[in-house]
């Protein structure tokens, strides 16, 4: 509910391990074979020393915590702005968190500004950006706290990625 998204609020966190794996299914899926992202033993000859996940895949998780704060609100009037400080490597667990920075009013319409923020387990920025969101009434906010959620956060964030592997091999036929 409307009353619930105020100025300071975290959104819910989203954590993903990041595995040569997904980056190569992430490839197959956005058609997207740069060595840098899945030939490891070019990479290594690489001043980047290995191979790195793509930005496109970790925007995705930046787009699966925002979807899971604002639902609908975010899939129909999201925009996202986003600045790449390191790239995401193989064995990273990448967290992405967020907060409401304020709620702006214009013309009968809310909007949320948020800022958010993407790092690894060493605490290394990888993203940092904003997005702004035009608030719907009747969508809820999923509350930063994940216990009250846990079934529901597992199941909505596992739908979400899903929908975003789907979504990425329809663009690519």
């Amino acid at each position: 509910m409307l009353s619930e998204i105020c100025q300071g609020k975290s959104l819910p966190q989203v954590v993903k391990h990041i595995t040569q794996e997904k980056i190569n299914l992430y490839a197959e899926a956005s058609g997207d074979f740069n060595p840098i992202h899945v030939d490891e033993s070019f990479a290594a000859g690489t001043p980047l020393g290995g191979t790195i996940a793509h930005g496109m895949l970790i925007l995705a998780y930046v787009s699966e915590m925002m979807a899971l704060a604002f639902g609908q609100s975010w899939f129909s009037g999201g925009k996202l702005s986003a600045r790449f400080k390191t790239p995401a490597r193989p064995g990273d667990t990448v967290t992405v968190s967020g907060k409401i920075d304020s709620i702006e009013h214009k013309n009968g319409i809310s909007y949320a500004n948020c800022s958010l923020e993407c790092c690894n387990q060493k605490d290394e920025t990888i993203v940092v950006g904003g997005a702004v969101v035009r608030l719907v009434n009747n969508i809820p906010f999923c509350h930063p706290d994940p216990e009250p959620f846990a079934s529901c956060h597992c199941e909505r964030s596992e739908a979400i990625s899903f929908a975003l592997r789907v979504n990425s091999v329809k663009g690519s036929e």
